[in-house]
């Protein structure tokens, strides 16, 4: 890359999950669910998730550290359904402590619990097929969760819904403070298995404590929505127009300093609304996914051959069906060709743009790849390219392990680009 490469770190020793391709491995290959090393499971797309998706919660007050190695040691290696019923017991035992603490009056105990109970449904989601009712129960009880919780923050956590097509889109917003006035904002944009609850517990904390509002959807694909219809689809900027009408139609969004970041598959979502909307005044990506279709091609689970599935525990296959389901599809192969069109053009982006990558992700070609051709063609200076070092636990995908970090490397950027 010719510029603006402004951290790249040493490769460090990457060991494997059981499996599961290394990021190590580099070349074409892009598992985006290999890990740096070990966190607990041989599993290695429960590893991924247990070390990530929950581990890393816990800086921001999604997980308690001793709940989840309990529920960990009481998960079969592997196995879908022990790992959906683990998490929604530590859900009801949470929720139960947390409506006791409300009915005492104790709302910072009551937030507190019901935050946790709500991200434990929704752990408790992962791998669980459209045919399980308890998809449609666990996600209602985690969303309600969350909106019990919400006015006992000050400013309060909002729940919302963003009008779309005959249907809403669902949303949490946390105002920057209750002076009123407008203020910088954020909005955050997931990927193929994310939820907004997701969204809240990976990044909110770091946005307000800065003096951001924070903001997140469920687009279409994403949360509950599929059992809608509402699959992922490639022009992702229409739901995206719709949203950020929503955030420029509140008096305390400073319409000068919105901004937009997307993980996984946001990193396609963000940037392609950014090329249709010169509303949005910054966006950030971990990482650019510049074509989807390469991407889902370089990925083992689309690759895979009648044997080698036929190896995979039961977790990581209801994994790669879920995925297969919110994408409209009924075989992981089919993934590839979902993808064609799922594009963006970084030459038609105005706004300045943040690429942040851990370094595991970045030993894929492709990943690399796809940074170089957004980085060359971007035409605003302040664009940047981060990759986060794994010796300071930053290395996999969506950089979920170290959200502190990422905080620091996403907050600092901004507030240079808004003159903060």
């Amino acid at each position: 890359m010719k510029r603006r490469i402004v951290s790249i770190v040493a490769a460090v020793l990457i060991l494997l999950g059981v499996g599961q391709a290394s990021a190590a491995e580099g070349g074409d290959a892009f598992d985006a669910h290999a890990t740096t090393f070990k966190y607990f499971f041989h599993d290695g797309d429960m590893d991924f998730h247990f070390g990530n998706l929950i581990l890393g919660s816990a800086v921001n007050g999604g997980v308690a550290i001793g709940e989840a190695f309990y529920a960990a040691s009481r998960i079969t290696d592997g196995d879908s359904a022990s790992w959906q019923r683990e998490w929604g017991a530590l859900a009801e035992r949470a929720e139960a402590r947390g409506l006791q603490s409300l009915d005492g009056g104790h709302t910072v105990s009551a937030r507190d619990q019901l935050l946790r109970a709500a991200y434990y449904y929704r752990l408790s989601l992962l791998g669980m097929l459209p045919d399980n009712p308890e998809l449609a129960r666990r996600g209602s009880k985690c969303r309600a969760l969350m909106k019990k919780a919400g006015p006992l923050f000050d400013p309060p956590l909002e729940y919302f819904e963003v009008p779309f097509e005959g249907t809403v889109l669902p949303g949490l917003f946390r105002k920057a403070a209750n002076s009123g006035k407008p203020a910088p904002t954020l909005i955050m944009i997931g990927g193929g298995e994310t939820f907004i609850e997701d969204l809240f517990f990976y990044i909110a904390p770091q946005a307000h404590e800065r003096g951001y509002n924070f903001m997140t959807v469920d687009l279409p694909g994403q949360g509950l929505l599929p059992l809608e219809g509402l699959v992922f689809r490639t022009d992702t900027y229409v739901p995206m127009k719709n949203v950020v009408d929503y955030a420029l139609g509140r008096s305390d969004v400073d319409p000068e300093r919105l901004a937009a970041f997307g993980i996984s598959g946001g990193g396609q979502f963000v940037p392609q609304a950014a090329m249709h909307d010169p509303r949005i005044k910054a966006i950030a990506m971990s990482s650019a996914v510049v074509d989807g279709y390469p991407i889902f091609a370089a990925m083992p689970v689309t690759t895979a051959t009648a044997e080698e599935r036929q190896s995979w525990s039961s977790f990581h296959a209801d994994v790669v069906k879920s995925i297969c389901w919110r994408y409209g599809v009924d075989e992981p192969s089919e993934l590839i060709e979902a993808n064609r069109g799922n594009t963006f053009d970084p030459g038609k982006i105005a706004a300045p743009a943040l690429m942040i990558v851990g370094e595991g992700e970045y030993r894929s070609k492709e990943v690399q790849r796809q940074q170089e051709v957004a980085l060359d063609g971007l035409s605003d200076p302040r664009s940047r390219l981060v990759v986060t070092p794994s010796d300071e636990g930053a290395s996999n995908h969506c950089i979920m392990e170290n959200r502190s970090l990422v905080g620091q490397v996403l907050f600092d950027w901004l507030d240079e680009v808004f003159d903060r």
